[in-house]
């Protein structure tokens, strides 16, 4: 999962890239990962009853920070 601050629209934004790019949103950080959950648990229960296979997570990714000094 991804999270960010979205200063124009000022909430939280997380990303669930294993999961279709699901997302979801909050006032606060918080709010944005209970949303989030919350989103992932109706996924996999939609996934279940409908028999619809939830991808292994990518062994080939990998979060990476990397700081940039701009010119």
């Amino acid at each position: 999962m991804l999270i960010e601050r979205d200063p124009d629209e000022n909430v939280w934004v997380t990303y669930v890239p294993t999961l279709g790019q699901l997302s979801t949103y909050g006032d606060t950080r918080a709010e944005a990962l209970e949303q989030t959950r919350e989103a992932i648990t109706g996924y996999l229960e939609a996934a279940a009853r409908d028999g619809i296979p939830v991808p292994p997570p990518d062994a080939d990714t990998e979060v990476v920070e990397l700081e940039v000094v701009a010119p």
